[in-house]
């Protein structure tokens, strides 16, 4: 079996065509993107009364709490073995 030269045999020209055919598209889609932009609306930011949040939360948990105290800590088998 003959080992053939690359460089003769013109494998690496395609790796290099196919390398900046893959650049040529990358660059063409970052231009198209910034050239294309659509224009970005301004966004109000919103602020939320932490208070409430934080007194919803105490609730849920002083309810889960309760739950938790009320459930037996041993369950019984259904079935005496």
């Amino acid at each position: 079996m003959k080992i053939e030269n690359p460089f003769e045999s013109g494998h690496i020209k395609n790796y290099i065509l196919f390398y900046a055919s893959v650049i040529v598209i990358v660059v063409l889609f970052f231009l198209a993107t910034t050239l294309f932009e659509n224009d970005k609306k301004q966004i109000e930011k919103k602020s939320f009364d932490v208070n409430t949040t934080l007194i919803k939360e105490q609730k849920k948990t002083e309810a889960a709490e309760k739950k938790e105290k009320e459930k037996p800590r041993f369950k019984l088998l259904n079935k005496a073995y």
